[in-house]
């Protein structure tokens, strides 16, 4: 007796537009002798299907066991329905909805089936600089408006020809309905674009003078997924040199392009760094460096590691397999600011950087630079939100009962929009202060609206009031949530692990507004979201020249030796005014960072008394320091002054000023008084509160060498400890940070009945 057919209205949310869904809920439900229909929503996939139960059950499985590689799809929501005897099983146009629950699918590298066809003479997309299907290729940064269809991206202005539309309507092709389809006969194509030439259009023409624009040590900016890279031959120091004169980036290090039979030859990546390097995200990775890397010794001078990334697009495939070498692939920018995305634009911005340019002609509708990794405390975590990665969904313990706009820090700048319990964090936008950074800045958020069709309700920004994020902010409301930045990085650790009760935080940066008015930097707090106390810090210090002091870590060196009463002998001669200054107070305020304690610790041991890019000292140091301790460090005193546990980090300045140590011993010593210090911190804490979790946060944790020192001694003693890993420590964390915050300032009652009573 067979099965009396039923019928089924199904929902699935999660990442299940631009990932070929669709196009796979389709095959299945025609393989298991289903009818029906599926078709998009605004972020959700909409099902009805109809047929026996026992293959009605094993299509509800498979949506979420069996799906694409790239989805991410939730458990579907199942309802009943009406059967309504369909004939077969298609896909419907899409429709929209009111429905919040969009997910905006990342740009993704190019699949091993397409780089397969890409390499194929016979095949028509033989060498095609664009090649992709369901699994591959980009998605945010062609978008312009969900549902997720060809008319609604940047694709829009290539019609199919007859064989790609062929493709694109059959549902046993791989390229059934990929949205950015395209071939040489009616997608994209090259340009190349030099001074004193005709422009060469044309994917092998312009291909070919790109390589010979490479291989006479040229710099070529190149049109990628996201943005622009300026590109050169990375073995050559004339040309890396020219490249840093002309972006005056003296230091910076240079990310480097390698393909996967090179990357041996050029570093030593452990195997969970190759799996990243080789992963469908493919970010730049910070790996070791090998003993013989054959690259320019300026790519990442005075530092140990190299930034290396393998091809993702088909046309840096193609450059890469055609220059047979390893390639410079910086950002195309002025220092700071986001990426280039427009041929006018970098050609009128950096005519003076490069050499020559390849363009191509599908917009990049929003900027995304390339995402940064790095192995830290033992795992792999972001410290830049870019290209695959971004943007990036978090989740809420609890909805925010209205629309939450949060802008971020003002440096390495993200923002996020949170909508019910999600959050959507944009890619890196840059260092604001700059009118291009904020013209990006402001357009990704209108992006971002648009794309969730809602209009924040809640703005919530920095406390500073200086920043051109906050001023931004309350341009737009009345009445912003203003965040201290410390509060935001632990309230971002916080939300990200979901914590519950009471939380130890240290956050360790460069500088944050604090809720005193006082720069801090080097600070634990207590609490939750809502709730901090700061409990503990580091004695303050002035800083000589304010922000100056950031880019000349002398001053820092000075200011800590004035402020202990030791001399300095190898002060340099600007001193002697500074000296003034600090005895004054002549904008030289105080603060607790220890951020720049470390560009302190860097210009005393003589590693640097200036540093032409943010954390260059303080690298250099790390880059010098032992990787096993050998002697105990020197004593940091710790006093419990005005309801704060007050570090002293006096007795550190006597053992970096030591001629008789070497710059390395200085700096492995530095970085063990550090982690004993905190460790010190968070023992008085745990004692009086009886906590035994503590999270870490803050750029200052960025530091391979003090992360891994504070995590041995923190467990050793006993300590859970939480480090994030899904979002940067640094300040790419604050937007999100903001939020968590803004909803527990926002909602009454928000606080848990916990020991929280007992440190207020």
């Amino acid at each position: 007796m067979s099965e009396s057919p039923s019928a089924q209205r199904i929902l699935v949310h999660g990442r299940v537009q631009g990932v070929g869904y669709r196009p796979f809920i389709l095959r299945l439900a025609r393989r298991l002798g289903l009818t029906g229909w599926v078709r998009n929503l605004s972020g959700t996939v909409e099902i009805h299907v109809e047929g026996a139960a026992t293959p009605l059950a094993e299509f509800t499985r498979a949506l979420t066991a069996d799906a694409p590689p790239l989805a991410q799809p939730a458990p579907p929501q199942v309802v009943p329905a009406e059967p309504l005897d369909l004939p077969s099983f298609d896909i419907l146009d899409s429709a929209t909805d009111a429905t919040s629950r969009i997910v905006i699918p990342p740009d993704h590298f190019v699949c091993q089936e397409c780089l397969t066809e890409m390499n194929d003479p016979a095949a028509r997309r033989f060498r095609y600089p664009f090649t992709n299907c369901t699994q591959c290729g980009p998605r945010y940064t062609i978008i312009d408006r969900l549902p997720y269809d060809r008319p609604h991206t940047a694709m829009a202005g290539f019609p199919l020809c007859a064989e790609c539309r062929a493709e694109y309507e059959d549902p046993a092709d791989r390229r059934y309905h990929a949205q950015p389809l395209a071939c040489p006969r009616c997608g994209p194509t090259l340009a190349f674009h030099a001074e004193g030439i005709t422009p060469i259009h044309g994917n092998e023409a312009a291909l070919a003078a790109a390589i010979a624009c490479l291989r006479a040590g040229r710099i070529l900016a190149v049109k990628g997924v996201g943005g622009y890279h300026l590109m050169c031959d990375a073995r050559s120091n004339a040309a890396v040199n020219r490249l840093r004169e002309r972006k005056h980036r003296p230091s910076k290090p240079l990310a480097v392009l390698v393909t996967e039979a090179s990357l041996n030859q050029v570093a030593d990546p452990d195997p969970v760094e190759r799996e990243l390097l080789l992963s469908p995200l493919r970010p730049i990775v910070l790996v070791s460096q090998a003993a013989a890397h054959g690259l320019a010794d300026a790519i990442a001078p005075g530092l140990k590691e190299l930034g290396l990334m393998l091809p993702y697009s088909p046309l840096h495939h193609l450059l890469c397999a055609d220059f047979g070498g390893p390639l410079v692939a910086t950002s195309a920018n002025i220092s700071g600011e986001p990426v280039l995305t427009e041929a006018d634009s970098v050609e009128c911005r950096l005519g003076g950087v490069a050499d020559a340019f390849l363009h191509h002609d599908r917009p990049i509708r929003r900027p995304a630079d390339d995402a940064v990794f790095r192995t830290l405390g033992g795992q792999i975590r972001p410290l830049r939100l870019g290209r695959g990665v971004a943007p990036l969904e978090m989740r809420l313990a609890a909805p925010v009962s209205q629309p939450t706009l949060a802008v971020g820090a003002d440096l390495k700048n993200t923002v996020a929009l949170a909508v019910e319990d999600r959050v959507l964090i944009s890619p890196h936008l840059g260092d604001l202060g700059a009118p291009r950074s904020l013209e990006v800045f402001e357009q990704v958020i209108e992006d971002l609206c648009r794309l969730f069709n809602v209009r924040p309700e809640v703005f919530a920004c920095d406390a500073h009031p200086g920043y051109f994020s906050s001023h931004w902010a309350r341009s737009r409301a009345a009445n912003p949530v203003s965040v201290c930045h410390h509060h935001a990085h632990a309230s971002a650790l916080y939300g990200e692990f979901a914590v519950a009760g009471p939380l130890l935080v240290f956050t360790w940066d460069g500088l944050g507004y604090g809720a005193d008015g006082t720069l801090w930097g080097g600070e634990a707090l207590l609490g939750s979201p809502g709730r901090w106390r700061r409990i503990a810090s580091l004695r303050p210090f002035r800083l000589i020249g304010g922000d100056q002091a950031s880019r000349a870590p002398w001053r820092c060196g000075l200011s800590v030796c004035l402020e202990a009463g030791i001399e300095w002998p190898e002060a340099p001669a600007e001193a002697a005014l500074a000296r003034i200054v600090w005895a004054r107070g002549i904008n030289s305020p105080f603060t607790s960072s220890v951020g720049r304690l470390f560009d302190a610790a860097a210009a005393l041991s003589g590693v640097a008394n200036t540093q032409d890019y943010e954390g260059h000292a303080a690298m250099r140091l790390e880059s010098l320091s032992f990787h096993k301790e050998e002697s105990p460090a020197p004593t940091v005193a710790l006093r419990f002054e005005n309801g704060l546990w007050r570090s002293d980090w006096s007795t550190l300045l006597p053992m970096l000023m030591n001629p008789l140590l070497s710059p390395g011993r200085r700096s492995s010593l530095f970085h063990s008084a550090l982690a004993d210090l905190l460790l010190a911190q968070a023992k008085r804490v745990a004692e009086q509160y009886d906590l035994h979790r503590v999270g870490l946060a803050g750029g200052v944790f960025q530091n391979r060498c003090l992360l891994e020192r504070v995590i041995q001694r923190l467990k050793t003693a006993g300590f859970e400890v939480l480090i994030p890993w899904k979002l940067p420590v640094n300040d790419a964390s604050i937007s999100f940070g903001q939020i968590v915050e803004a909803q527990a300032l926002t909602t009454p009652g928000k606080h848990p009945e916990d020991k929280l009573s007992q440190i207020r």
